[in-house]
C-alpha cells in the first residue's frame, strides 16, 4: 500500500482537530479548575489529556476489532458514525455550546474535574472516538498508515495540552464567547467530514457503485 500522502495527512489532522476541539475545551477547563489552586492547574491539564489519550488510543487499537468480533461491517459503521457525527455537528452549530452542555452535566457530578468533564466527554468526545475508528480502517489502512494517524492524534492532544497550559492567558484574549464562536465554525467543518464518511461508507457497502452501474 502506498505511503499516506500530504492531502490525507492534512484531512486527517483537520478531522481530529475538529472532533477533539482543543479551543472549545478551554471553557470546560476553566470550570474544572474553579476552586483548584493555580499551582495545580498544570497537573489537572496533564491528567485530563493523558486520560483522554488512553481512551482514544484504545479506540484506535481495539475499536474495529470489537466491531468485527460482533459481526458488524465497517462500511455500516462508517454510515452510522457519519450520521452521528453529523448530528454532533448540528449540535455544535445550533445547540448549546460544547462548554455549556458539559459544564451543566458536571455540576451534577462530583467526580474529579480532570476526568469528567475535561478528559471525557470534552477531549475524548463521542465524535472523536467514532472518527478514530473510521480513520484507522484496517481494510484500507496499513499498520504504518494507522501509526501516522496515531501520531497525528498525539499532535492534536499536545496542542490541546499546550492550550490548557496557556488557558489563563488565552482567556483574556478570546474569552468564553470567542471559544463558542470558534466551536460553531468547527461544527460546519465537522458536518462536511460527516457527509464524506457517509459517502465512503456507501461506497464500501457497494450502494454508490451499484447506483453508478445502473
Amino acid at each position: 500500500m502506498p505511503a499516506i500522502d500530504l492531502e490525507t495527512l492534512i484531512r486527517e489532522f483537520i478531522t481530529l482537530f475538529v472532533v477533539i476541539d482543543p479551543i472549545g475545551t478551554l471553557p470546560v477547563f476553566y470550570f474544572a479548575v474553579a476552586g483548584v489552586p493555580e499551582k495545580l492547574h498544570w497537573r489537572l491539564a496533564v491528567r485530563g489529556v493523558l486520560v483522554a489519550a488512553i481512551v482514544l488510543m484504545a479506540f484506535l487499537v481495539l475499536g474495529q476489532i470489537v466491531l468485527e468480533a460482533i459481526g458488524l461491517r465497517l462500511g455500516s459503521f462508517q454510515i452510522a458514525g457519519g450520521l452521528i457525527l453529523f448530528v454532533f455537528a448540528m449540535q455544535m452549530i445550533f445547540g448549546e455550546a460544547k462548554a455549556e452542555r458539559e459544564i451543566e452535566a458536571a455540576e451534577k457530578d462530583h467526580m474529579s474535574g480532570a476526568v469528567f468533564p475535561l478528559a471525557m466527554p470534552s477531549i475524548a468526545s463521542p465524535g472523536a472516538m467514532l472518527a478514530i475508528v473510521i480513520l484507522t480502517d484496517n481494510n484500507r489502512n496499513s499498520i504504518p498508515d494507522q501509526a501516522v494517524t496515531a501520531g497525528l492524534l498525539v499532535v492534536v492532544l499536545l496542542i490541546t495540552l499546550l492550550l490548557l497550559l496557556l488557558a489563563s492567558r488565552l482567556k483574556r484574549v478570546i474569552g468564553n464567547t470567542g471559544a463558542n464562536v470558534i466551536s460553531r465554525v468547527m461544527g460546519m467543518i465537522l458536518a462536511t467530514v460527516a457527509v464524506d464518511a457517509v459517502l465512503s461508507g456507501l461506497e464500501v457497502v457497494g450502494v454508490l457503485n451499484l447506483a453508478g452501474a445502473v
